[in-house]
């Protein structure tokens, strides 16, 4: 009897077997249906965002938006898209889109955990956008590392710096929006400041005409702006002058390094001496008396 039973599920278990081995190529080209036709999806679904993009793109600046929210703005529609994309590729794929939501519900959570950096840094991002501390094109210094350089592109993440030797500089948002910064060219204009010292012996009225005489022949120093020059500092081996004045942003290094040479060249003219560090040494001659 139980010869028979065991002969019953030999031939029950052959029997499914040859059934899966039919089923076995319609599942397999089934899935590779399905497959190809998730990467074809994907390549026009591709297609169809890189175009939705040109049209917003488009339409961000026949509205005259700044370049910073373009960026911003093509960079989180660019993911949001993305994932939309993916999302209906699963499903089509066969997978429930109640599994699915509740996979990115439970994932969303462990990945919120594992990426809180990238979190905070579009936040920042948010923040940067709604706060414009900084727009493209301005020049900053980012206080907490000394990081500097020209704002060249903002997306959802990070900010891009381009420094004056031409290096890029990655800064994350949530850093930028923690730390101070100072925006260098954000005012249409900007004060320099110089220090120049003269001899003691020097005449100070004379040296503070001829400085006066360079900033009056000046172009780039504003002229409707008050300037000034005043005694800084009595120092060691030296007066101290300083001034102000003011020119357009632009201009301020220019200016800068054009005043420091017209003065020295001013000062030798007018034989204003300009100290610097020296050490005079006395030989006293000591005579031997003859014996």
């Amino acid at each position: 009897m139980s010869w028979i039973l065991l002969t019953a599920d030999v031939t029950e278990e052959l029997a499914l077997g040859q059934k899966l081995l039919k089923a076995a190529p319609q599942s397999l080209l089934d899935l590779l249906i399905r497959v190809v036709f998730c990467i074809v999806a994907f390549l026009i679904g591709s297609r169809i965002i890189s175009f939705i993009r040109k049209l917003t793109g488009n339409a961000l600046k026949r509205a005259n938006a700044s370049k910073e929210a373009k960026q911003f703005l093509d960079s989180s529609l660019k993911v949001g898209l993305y994932a939309f994309l993916i999302f209906q590729i699963a499903v089509k794929l066969g997978i429930d889109a109640t599994t699915i939501a509740t996979v990115i519900g439970s994932a969303t959570v462990t990945i919120g955990l594992a990426f809180q950096g990238s979190l905070k840094n579009c936040i920042g991002g948010i923040l940067i956008m709604l706060l414009h501390p900084f727009r493209v094109g301005d020049y900053i210094i980012e206080d907490n590392h000394k990081n500097e350089g020209t704002v060249s592109e903002i997306t959802i993440f990070y900010t891009k710096l381009a420094t004056i030797d031409n290096k890029i500089i990655l800064l994350p948002n949530g850093a930028l929006a923690d730390t101070s910064i100072t925006n260098v060219t954000n005012e249409d204009n900007r004060r320099v400041e110089l220090k120049v010292g003269i001899s003691y012996q020097s005449d100070i009225r004379k040296a503070k005409s001829v400085i006066t005489s360079l900033i009056e022949a000046n172009e780039k120093i504003l002229k409707d702006k008050e300037y000034s020059i005043f005694v800084d500092d009595l120092g060691d081996s030296s007066v101290v002058l300083g001034m102000r004045f003011w020119t357009r942003t632009e201009d301020f290094w220019p200016v800068r390094w054009a005043m420091l040479e017209e003065i020295k060249y001013a000062f030798d003219e007018n034989g204003i001496g300009i100290p610097f560090p020296q050490m005079d040494v006395h030989l006293d001659a000591v005579k031997e008396e003859k014996a």
